[in-house]
């Protein structure tokens, strides 16, 4: 029989969710780069993210599909939508904290170690089937997490406590972020109003945190905010876009594998322009991160086929 050759629409949607992701691993850098060369504070560097990200959308939807702006069911979402913009703020907030003091590449990582809450949480909160390669993914990324931030030893809480707490933290908030997306979807909210309006609202309740002495940081640095619009267009706005578009081409289970490959993206790009280095223990410790990942994302494509052949 004669070798089967992908389609050429499952060859663009693995092109499109490749691009999309390697542009989402661009955020760490991004964020980086700011708290480092202009030592933008994190709360500002957050707020003004999530401002320019769901300014840039509404102009975005509001030329090319206003119907996603206002949809006729948006009040009784209303409230719920409140809450998803406080987890993000909340995550936006935190992680780039984490940025600010592990390092691009690090708390890069430890952000991925979400999937594993997220299969614990779903288990106890929507009663998602807890399988074997669900709880493997999270005695990974526990022990992974333990490696990469050097938790396991008691000098390292006395030197960075701080970071290690922030890095962990960052991956929980994350977790909830993701189980709103999910419980999102379930209530019927395109993924572009839910992402509107949670950016939106994010910008708000970060407004509430910001000193007149701080907001302006970047005064008239060109620079900085032409990078920190860019960050807010490029990974933020266009890495997610990307990986949206690629999954009216790919299964969910199949682009959500693909974009495990962001931790390694941004790890080799703080490398090459942010001269950061891991070590060897922490190397492993990603590696158990990303493979508990893999576990994850392989059960749910087999659970997903079995569904398929039911």
């Amino acid at each position: 029989m004669p070798k089967a050759t992908p389609s050429p629409s499952l060859t663009r949607g693995y092109l499109i969710a490749f691009i999309g992701t390697a542009i989402w691993a661009t955020t760490a850098i991004f964020i980086r780069y700011l708290s480092t060369h202009f030592q933008l504070p994190p709360l500002v560097l957050a707020f003004w993210r999530d401002l320019f990200a769901a300014a840039s959308l509404w102009v975005g939807l509001g030329i090319f599909n206003r119907r996603l702006l206002v949809p006729p069911d948006l009040r009784k979402h209303l409230l719920f939508l409140v809450l998803y913009g406080l987890v993000l703020a909340t995550f936006n907030a935190v992680w780039t904290t984490s940025v600010a003091l592990n390092g691009a590449g690090v708390s890069t990582v430890l952000v991925y170690s979400s999937p594993a809450f997220t299969a614990l949480c779903g288990w106890r909160l929507f009663g998602e089937r807890l399988n074997v390669s669900k709880v493997a993914a999270v005695v990974l990324s526990i022990i992974g997490c333990a490696l990469i931030s050097d938790a396991y030893h008691l000098a390292a809480w006395r030197v960075n406590p701080l970071g290690i707490v922030v890095g962990l933290l960052s991956g929980l908030l994350f977790s909830a972020y993701s189980l709103f997306g999910k419980a999102s979807a379930r209530r019927g909210l395109s993924a572009w109003t839910a992402t509107v309006y949670t950016f939106s609202l994010a910008a708000c309740f970060l407004l509430l945190l910001q000193r007149p002495a701080t907001i302006l940081w970047l005064g008239s640095s060109a620079a900085g905010w032409g990078t920190l619009l860019l960050l807010a267009m490029g990974p933020t706005i266009g890495g997610y876009g990307l990986y949206t578009v690629s999954m009216a081409y790919l299964p969910a289970s199949v682009a959500n594998l693909i974009a495990t490959l962001e931790p390694s993206i941004t790890a080799l790009l703080a490398f090459l322009f942010l001269q950061e280095r891991m070590t060897t223990v922490q190397l492993a410790g990603s590696g158990l991160i990303l493979l508990g990942v893999v576990l994850l994302r392989l059960g749910e494509l087999k659970s997903d086929r079995a569904r398929g052949t039911a």
